[in-house]
């Protein structure tokens, strides 16, 4: 017998460690502004601020984000609304992980999504990832953005 029943989407949580402290993360992933820096799955140009929105041009045209409020517990959630009207709810999360982070995105599969669809989606988010880690690892402080505790020369 299927647990999930008839109803529940497939999902992947995918992850990526990465050596930098969980507020450090949090505070650089929750800014939409730095979404063109590292998520190019979602955002390829500028972010722009609409009332309690965000819109931005991504893949699919232009979409329209909602984020979480701030929180002290790592908590990213964000709803993607596509050009369609569909609205997409994307779980994420940092979590501590020693001295740094795990940075966590559930991807749940959305109706009608074909497997290669899905893959295609899957590899986007794992570059996506990729791209967050190498940035916040390499660089003390990540273009556009000050990361909170850190305090570049200017």
């Amino acid at each position: 017998m299927d647990v999930r029943g008839p109803h529940l989407a497939e999902v992947v949580h995918l992850t990526t460690s990465i050596a930098r402290a969980p507020e450090d993360v949090y505070a650089f992933a929750c800014d939409p502004r730095n979404l063109p820096l590292w998520a190019a799955g979602l955002a390829r140009s500028s972010v722009r601020q609409a009332g309690d929105a965000w819109v931005v041009n991504g893949p699919v045209g232009t979409v329209t984000l909602r984020f979480a409020p701030a929180n002290p517990s790592g908590v990213l959630d964000h709803e993607v609304e596509l050009p369609t009207g569909a609205v997409i709810h994307n779980p994420m999360r940092v979590l501590p992980n020693g001295a740094g982070s795990e940075f966590v995105f559930s991807l749940f599969r959305q109706p009608g999504t074909t497997d290669e669809q899905f893959r295609a989606d899957r590899r986007a988010v794992e570059d996506d990832l990729k791209c967050l880690k190498r940035l916040l690892e390499e660089r003390r402080d990540p273009p556009g953005r000050d990361v909170p505790g850190e305090h570049a020369s200017r």
